[in-house]
């Protein structure tokens, strides 16, 4: 007998500490608020710091730039974050996690520089604005993430 996916990932999660168990599986408007969220989070960036600007001339060209950016941002921070942590954990506990702060600046000039490339324009003048840039991302993040609820629908 050939077991699932989602049989296998019950058999995995399906012990004493885990009660409830279900399969992964893609929920379009988790994603699309993901997207939204992460957008709005790097617009209160732009709109607060002077040395992070957008690209687009009209406020639909901004809204389009910024849900592309959005997207991109959460790409990188959900493939190229996790990767850079790991490598980097005996340092980040060396500096009681300071080093977090560094790696989500470059997170977002990498964001920065894939976004040129795309063509759609996010640009961040220097490491010292990304890194308070990424501090004001990070808590627009947590707030407007508790407030939009996590349904699995």
């Amino acid at each position: 007998m050939v077991a699932t996916t989602a049989q296998l990932l019950y058999r995995v999660f399906a012990d004493e500490t885990v009660a409830y168990a279900e399969p992964l599986r893609f929920v379009p408007m988790r994603f699309l608020s993901w997207i939204v969220v992460n957008a709005l989070a790097v617009g209160a960036a732009a709109w607060l710091l002077p040395g992070i600007s957008l690209g687009g001339d009209t406020t639909g060209q901004k809204a389009l730039t910024l849900l592309v950016v959005g997207a991109i941002f959460g790409v990188v921070g959900a493939t190229v974050k996790p990767l850079v942590k790991t490598l980097g954990f005996c340092l980040i506990v060396l500096t009681f996690g300071l080093l977090l702060l560094v790696i989500n600046a470059a997170m977002l000039l990498l964001t920065s520089r894939l976004a040129d490339l795309v063509g759609f324009g996010l640009h961040v003048d220097s490491f010292t604005t990304a890194v308070v840039g990424s501090i004001i991302i990070s808590i627009a993040s947590a707030v407007l993430g508790a407030l939009i609820p996590d349904r699995q629908e």
